[in-house]
């Protein structure tokens, strides 16, 4: 029993380190706090319910794919309701200065298909490895390559004023 209750207090140590990179992510991928926030509570409960059917060592990786599929699952309900845009957003002028910088990055992370996007942040801003990435997404190692590689291409031709290519739909 007393080992079980500090293997309970290990996990819960560790979840709880991961909070703040968890916060990130989720921001970086929803670019709205509130719903980041909501994202990463849902993240830790579903991760705590679930504990017992966490197995290895890196809590860290098992948490981003449950936040991940959560996103996926948010934005599906996402698309099923009519999308409205709010006016500052369209209608702000355009910065300059050291902020514009900051913007044309989230602009161009903005044009990324969503699996990039969230490859890209995983790597990028969390530190993740390519195989921990490809865990996390569930998907081979060389398609999370792939889809770095496009990724970068797509957001340097953005930054470097590059119109983006039409995509081909069969």
């Amino acid at each position: 029993m007393r080992g079980r209750r500090s293997g309970l207090a290990t996990f819960a140590q560790k979840v709880e380190a991961a909070i703040p990179a968890l916060r990130r992510y989720a921001r970086a991928l929803t670019r709205d706090a509130d719903t980041a926030d909501d994202l990463v509570q849902d993240t830790l409960v579903r991760a705590l319910r679930s504990e017992h059917l966490f197995q290895g060592e890196e809590v860290r990786s098992w948490l981003y794919t449950i936040l991940t599929n959560l996103n996926r699952n948010r934005l599906r309900s996402l698309a099923r309701r009519p999308s409205l845009s709010s006016i500052e957003d369209n209608d702000a002028p355009d910065a300059s200065g050291p902020e514009a910088g900051s913007r044309d990055i989230e602009r161009a992370l903005a044009t990324l298909a969503e699996d990039q996007r969230q490859a890209l942040l995983l790597v990028v801003l969390e530190g993740l490895s390519y195989r921990e990435v490809a865990e996390v997404q569930g998907i081979p190692i060389g398609t999370v390559m792939s889809r770095l590689a496009r990724a970068r291409m797509q957001i340097k031709g953005y930054l470097d004023g590059e119109r983006p290519a039409l995509r081909r739909v069969k």
